[in-house]
């Protein structure tokens, strides 16, 4: 082993603009902030885009490339993420909350850096600093020790073995992804398109087809807030405390903001496989949380969530509907602007439960369920297969990074 500064063994530790750029919507030049990295990889789907002009002026600084790694460094600290060799790379800039690092190949294999990395990711935290918002300095980083093997063979060996863990990973993302993506569209043909069974000898009255209703989401479920906390209440050990970051992803929930929480907390605050929660702050300003829902996982252990989030209790349709017609029916879009705050937007639950919604004819709805029932059990237990698969890369992760296990 041989231990270094990281500044020694890379080509490049910089950040990204410290500024703003103009949005151009279609553009396809990308302005990442650390909200777009999340699950080891960039997200792209809610991910702005600015002006080609603001691009080449930010990319100066950043010049992103494949097998480059990125940490995010402000607010959320130590996110990350190995950059593929996609056409999206060359046109992908950053907001300042990302830093990009960059492997002097001479010295480290990339993906061995990169793993190298994620096992101090705890360090990294830890040299944060700020009170309100936690940022890792570029300076830290550059000036952080680190152990490593000289082997390139062994390099290549260790980064090997991990990035199985994550070709399946990513692998399960996909699926979620493809089955997500067709849950939405059987909503859409049916609900939205009003291509259901039977559409065509249906009649169309006050706006929908005859049978259909329109009633308050207050006559459609009720809610229970979360759970406050203390910072002593959070720990290693303890219960899962689901809060608003997880439920961010596409398709639902994300473990790598999850919290151990070690207090009390109601019965009917407790989370179980299959439950709807509701994102109702969001520190972002950007409205994208407030509304935001997302079905839970089987975690095999306890959990509940914080008072980010309310969990969803239906009382005359499906969860499964409800979750449908939220997310892809636009309800959620309606909830959102219902939010106020100054620096945080909070969204109390009454104001949204006078909100309109179209309830279809029972037998459609029992008849829709089945169909999206399967795609999303597929999609939880693929959900438990990379939260298994994560576990147990970040087991693995610190015995072959410290050589106790030998390769």
């Amino acid at each position: 082993m041989r231990t270094t500064k990281l500044k020694d063994i890379t080509l490049t530790i910089t950040d990204g603009k410290h500024g703003d750029c103009k949005n151009h919507d279609g553009s396809g030049y990308y302005f990442i902030s650390c909200k777009d990295v999340y699950d080891e990889t960039i997200h792209y789907e809610n991910a702005r885009q600015i002006t080609e002009d603001d691009f080449r002026d930010a990319d100066r600084r950043t010049n992103l490339a494949a097998y480059d790694i990125l940490i995010t460094n402000s607010g959320t600290i130590g996110r990350m993420a190995l950059v593929k060799d996609i056409p999206e790379t060359r046109k992908t800039t950053f907001q300042k909350s990302v830093a990009i690092v960059r492997a002097d190949t001479l010295q480290v294999v990339p993906n061995y850096l990169y793993y190298l990395l994620k096992s101090k990711v705890h360090d990294f935290i830890n040299s944060s600093n700020g009170s309100a918002q936690k940022n890792l300095l570029l300076s830290t980083m550059r000036d952080f020790d680190i152990s490593f093997v000289d082997s390139f063979e062994t390099q290549h060996r260790i980064a090997t073995i991990l990035s199985r863990y994550d070709s399946l990973i990513e692998n399960y993302q996909k699926q979620i992804k493809l089955l997500e993506e067709a849950a939405q569209r059987l909503y859409k043909e049916w609900f939205v398109d009003l291509h259901f069974p039977g559409h065509e000898n249906t009649k169309i009255v006050d706006g929908v087809p005859e049978g259909w209703e329109k009633k308050t989401l207050g006559e459609l479920f009720s809610y229970v807030r979360g759970k406050s906390y203390s910072s002593n209440e959070i720990s290693d050990e303890g219960c899962i405390m689901v809060n608003l970051k997880n439920i961010q992803a596409f398709g639902g929930y994300k473990r790598d903001a999850e919290k151990r929480f070690i207090g009390k907390y109601k019965p009917e605050q407790t989370l179980q496989k299959g439950d709807l929660v509701m994102g109702v702050t969001d520190m972002t300003q950007e409205r994208r949380l407030v509304g935001h829902v997302a079905l839970i996982p089987d975690f095999n252990e306890p959990a509940t969530f914080s008072m980010d989030l309310i969990k969803i209790i239906p009382y005359s349709v499906p969860i499964i509907y409800l979750y449908c017609a939220m997310r892809y029916g636009g309800i959620s879009k309606q909830i959102s602007p219902l939010a106020n705050g100054v620096n945080v937007l909070h969204l109390k639950p009454d104001a949204m439960m006078g909100t309109m919604m179209v309830v279809p004819r029972k037998d459609l709805i029992e008849r829709f369920c089945p169909f999206v029932e399967e795609m999303t059990n597929k999609i939880l237990k693929n959900q438990s297969q990379i939260r298994l698969l994560t576990e147990a890369r970040d087991r693995l992760l610190p015995k072959l990074m410290s050589g106790e296990i030998e390769i």
